[in-house]
């Protein structure tokens, strides 16, 4: 039998407590989950890949079955490559779930054969995005329980604060 390889994507500019919850379920499901740091070129990134990778490496670290890369490419050219049978997403909202639709629909047009599986969120995460994240963090807002400890230092080094 073979392994059930997924991908989870995202730009994780930080990974934030939602992130973890979602990686840590597919996790459950999947024998390896490819967490791909994509380089959104749409978005100004407070963190570069490699600190994003290393942040995404130290929390993750007691999961077995993660692998951390990156990909600026498309991603279903990432998941064939890894020979993964599905990309996994997070959903907070139905906002989310059109967004996610038509991406899922271009992936299924380029690889029929690559399904896409939708996680909800848990209620206390419905809220947060890494956007919201930075934004609070750089005007000296609290940001504690919605990242990882670990990121919040780091958000704080980036802001002097």
């Amino acid at each position: 039998m073979s392994e059930k390889i997924a991908v989870v994507p995202g730009s994780f500019d930080p990974i934030t407590n939602g992130h973890l919850d979602i990686i840590k379920r597919a996790a459950d499901v999947f024998d390896i989950i490819y967490v791909a740091v994509l380089n959104n070129s749409s978005k100004k990134p407070l963190f570069t890949i490699d600190e994003r990778m290393g942040l995404i490496s130290e929390v993750t670290k007691d999961i077995s079955n993660i692998r951390i890369e990156s990909s600026s490419g498309l991603l279903i050219d990432y998941a064939r490559a890894k020979n993964a049978k599905a990309i996994v997403r997070g959903l907070r909202a139905i906002s989310d779930f059109e967004y996610e639709m038509q991406i899922t629909s271009m992936n299924k047009f380029l690889d029929e054969s690559i399904e896409t599986f939708f996680i909800m969120t848990k209620n206390q995460y419905s809220f947060l995005s890494s956007s919201i994240v930075k934004e609070v963090a750089q005007y000296g807002g609290t940001v504690t329980g919605l990242v990882p400890e670990i990121v919040e230092k780091a958000l704080l080094e980036k802001f002097d604060k």
